[in-house]
């Protein structure tokens, strides 16, 4: 998999790793050094990034699937033993009439 740059966020990395070894390893790396050895970070590192990247965002995207799964459930479950299902329509003022005054699921989707 090869990683594309644009020319201003290269050009942005090369003075950032000129910057690093100029400051930290006392040394000066041209522009022709700088942006090889970028190049290679790119190959080499790179991709382990990118998929530690994906993973994360995949984790984070499955919870907020399952919070949204629970909240669904919440919001179909009655609000108090007995009682019939939520009817919600476009109505917003006949949703809140509909509602509990104790916003159970809220209280429960909150503490998730």
């Amino acid at each position: 998999m090869e990683i594309k740059l644009n020319k201003e966020i290269e050009k942005k990395l090369i003075a950032s790793i000129k910057r690093y070894t100029s400051e930290n390893l006392e040394t000066e790396m041209g522009d022709l050094q700088s942006s090889l050895f970028l190049q290679f970070l790119l190959e080499e590192i790179g991709p382990f990034v990118y998929n530690l990247a994906i993973s994360d965002a995949q984790a984070y995207m499955q919870e907020k699937a399952l919070d949204l799964e629970t909240a669904v459930m919440l919001l179909n479950s009655p609000t108090r033993p007995g009682s019939t299902k939520r009817t919600l329509c476009a109505d917003p003022e006949k949703n809140s009439q509909n509602r509990s005054t104790s916003t159970r699921s809220e209280r429960l989707i909150r503490k998730a």
